[in-house]
């Protein structure tokens, strides 16, 4: 049965809500149009958008994983402890979101240790989660996972097994995992979810503003009550911003799935959180 009604034993799942914390102009999709030098002089709108968010989560008691950006936190570290002190977990989303399939070990760790160390100067937090830039960790970058244990991190969310042209491993485990032999580290992939023997993204950003709310609801809700799992679900703050600067000279492809619906996204979001019980990652997977 596919509707929108909790069963006795969804009630019982909590999810776990999480937060990309990147702008517009720090997307993959922009990085060929938007270089790296004039982020600091482009309009910035992370600041009113973390703030719905968070008023949002507080409307519905939700605490959620932010999985931020060093160069945001760098630049606004009074919304970090905000974020910190509403009792949100702050998690680690690089510094540069340089995708880790571009980049070799050494830069690698070097990056995820210094955004380590100003998120945690920052929030007061121990950051014990990473995710990855556009889900970057793919098939030949696996060795992203034992740099991360070696730097301290506890847990990775960066893999979606499903295709997708620019990330994706889809054969990779749907649930949480041990990627390391003889080590407690997990990796929690992006949520899928299975209908009529076909695999589809169940865990929000760009499919959650594709897919009817209704259909997202479903697939979220198969998952708790078929598999009797946690479901994972992201969203960027931009997301919910239909007024941000709107970039030329991009795809139709590209512009299509940036803009697509975001002036439903914030309502649908609302809609969700009062559908289902939401979490932080550390406390749902890591607080035994």
């Amino acid at each position: 049965m596919l509707n929108g009604g909790k069963s006795p034993d969804q009630q019982q799942i909590i999810n776990a809500m999480t937060v990309d914390v990147e702008d517009y102009f720090h997307v993959s999709a922009f990085e060929n149009h938007i270089k790296k030098n004039q982020w600091e002089g482009l309009e910035c709108r992370i600041e009113r958008n973390i703030d719905r968010i968070l008023d949002l989560y507080r409307q519905h008691n939700i605490k959620a994983t932010f999985f931020t950006l060093g160069w945001v936190a760098e630049r606004y570290p009074a919304l970090i402890k905000t974020i910190a002190q509403d009792g949100h977990e702050i998690a680690c989303h690089s510094y540069w979101h340089r995708r880790v399939s571009s980049q070799t070990q050494s830069e690698f760790a070097e990056e995820i240790i210094d955004t380590k160390k100003l998120l945690e100067d920052l929030s007061g937090q121990e950051v014990i989660g990473y995710r990855a830039p556009s889900y970057s960790i793919g098939k030949e970058s696996l060795w992203a996972h034992e740099v991360l244990e070696k730097a301290g991190y506890r847990y990775s969310s960066s893999i979606y097994p499903i295709s997708h042209d620019h990330y994706g491993i889809p054969d990779a485990p749907r649930f949480a995992y041990r990627p390391i032999a003889d080590s407690d580290f997990l990796e929690i992939p992006i949520t899928t979810s299975f209908l009529l023997n076909k695999k589809f993204p169940a865990g929000g950003g760009g499919y959650f503003r594709f897919f009817p709310y209704f259909f997202s609801r479903a697939l979220l809700n198969r998952v708790n009550r078929t598999d009797q799992q946690p479901g994972i679900f992201y969203f960027h703050p931009w997301e919910i911003d239909p007024d941000q600067p709107r970039q030329c000279n991009i795809s139709l492809k590209t512009t299509f799935r940036h803009y697509l619906n975001l002036n439903h996204t914030e309502k649908r979001l609302a809609r969700l959180c009062s559908d289902f019980r939401w979490g932080r990652m550390d406390e749902l997977f890591l607080s035994a």
